[in-house]
């Protein structure tokens, strides 16, 4: 077992043993379903806080050799299915968390020579008889020489892949260095059995294209046959409030409304906090600044700042989304900046409308805050002149 290199199980026992844990187990069964195939490359881009990384530990905890998982997933959804025992901790699985090599902005020049450095050691280990690679090695020989000799293919599990283009916004040399080795990574590679990357910003894209396109992409704009594991869904949090004797309509207004496909979603942190605090609030949002949002909504886009204080007042907005590029600096209209904030939680989206609009009360509150200040005062004053505008019990009117 090691950190990198066939990771025990210990992250995933934490989140079954705590107090309000959602099976979400189903997932398991997709991705055994596109194993070894061409559908093996995934990228799922979720809001902070929205059950990323439980999802990446859980998939660690059941694939990999490093462990013996059986009594975790043994009351799990995922034992009903036929492929449960065949994979269940019977792949090599390399598990990156890539903000754990980006501590500090220092180490944006480093930290893919580090990945390199220290998955290798433990390969050297893992695989002893294998001698045609060594420190110094690039990472993809090592797999190919691995896969070469013992005829083993890896899963990849790769969480906060994009905090490389949050941390180095405007480093576009070390956002191009990394997608080239993602690239070197998994582009045409035989030891690939699964690549499943997560994080809140889809793949970059230069112009229209992808820049790491054998990846099929799920998203907050487009989860396809996923939604249910973006979130809580409506039955799971209806059962939670019963079980907790939580008041479900008022869960409802306060953290409801992301909309995927046909279904409406809950953030995760928000619900459990409140299940367990047994108070409504800011749960989610309290964990970033506004500052965060003000950021992005201040920006001197035509129509912009018409689009958020129509938002406020439950009005949907318009747009477009292909043009964004996938980053938190490209930016060239008010569809960009919207198209970003989906991304980020603030905003959900209706695909077959194409219409974005503020879920809830939770963040609706916290657009509030962004806007109370220099430079919205006219128009905010417009929102507050009428009683019409503004929510019903934190709901916007637009509804799918």
């Amino acid at each position: 077992m090691g950190i990198y290199v066939n990771p025990g199980n210990t992250a995933f026992r934490e989140a079954l043993n705590s107090a309000i844990y959602i099976d979400k187990t189903g997932l398991i069964a997709y991705t055994n379903k596109v194993l070894n195939t061409k559908q093996k490359n995934l990228c799922v881009s979720r809001p902070r806080r929205f059950g990323k990384s439980i999802a990446a530990d859980m998939l660690s905890a059941y694939y990999s050799k490093g462990c013996n998982s059986h009594a975790l997933f043994s009351d799990l959804i995922i034992k009903e299915q036929k492929t449960y025992p065949e994979h269940l901790n019977q792949h090599q699985v390399i598990r990156l968390d890539i903000q754990r090599f980006l501590e500090t902005k220092q180490d944006l020049d480093t930290f893919i020579s580090e990945i390199e450095r220290k998955v290798i050691l433990e390969l050297i280990k893992e695989f002893p008889d294998c001698n045609h690679f060594g420190v110094g090695s690039r990472l993809k020989d090592a797999f190919d020489q691995i896969f070469i000799q013992t005829g083993q293919g890896f899963v990849f599990i790769i969480d906060e892949w994009d905090c490389v283009f949050r941390m180095a916004k405007t480093r576009e040399d070390i956002q191009k260095n990394y997608l080239d080795f993602l690239r070197g990574l998994f582009k045409g590679a035989e030891y690939v059995e699964l690549a499943y990357m997560t994080g809140i910003l889809p793949i970059k894209k230069y112009g229209e294209h992808s820049a790491i396109n054998i990846f099929d992409e799920y998203s907050m704009v487009d989860a396809k046959n996923l939604e249910e594991y973006f979130g809580f869904t409506r039955q799971e949090v209806q059962e939670q409030c019963k079980k907790y004797n939580v008041n479900y309509e008022d869960m409802a207004a306060w953290y409801d409304g992301y909309c995927l496909g046909k279904l409406h979603l809950y953030n995760p942190k928000s619900v459990v906090d409140a299940l367990l605090w047994k108070d409504f609030q800011s749960y989610w949002t309290g964990t970033e600044t506004y500052e965060a949002l003000k950021v992005y909504i201040d920006m001197n886009f035509d129509g912009l700042k018409e689009a958020v204080i129509e938002m406020l007042g439950g009005k949907p907005c318009k747009i477009n989304i292909r043009q964004f590029q996938n980053d938190m600096t490209t930016f060239k209209t008010k569809d960009d900046v919207i198209t970003l904030l989906i991304h980020l939680g603030y905003l959900t989206y209706d695909k077959r409308k194409n219409m974005a609009w503020i879920p809830n009360r939770e963040v609706s509150q916290e657009f509030l805050n962004a806007v109370d200040g220099a430079g919205w005062n006219g128009l905010i004053q417009a929102l507050h002149s009428s009683e019409e505008l503004l929510y019903d019990c934190g709901k916007p009117r637009f509804t799918i």
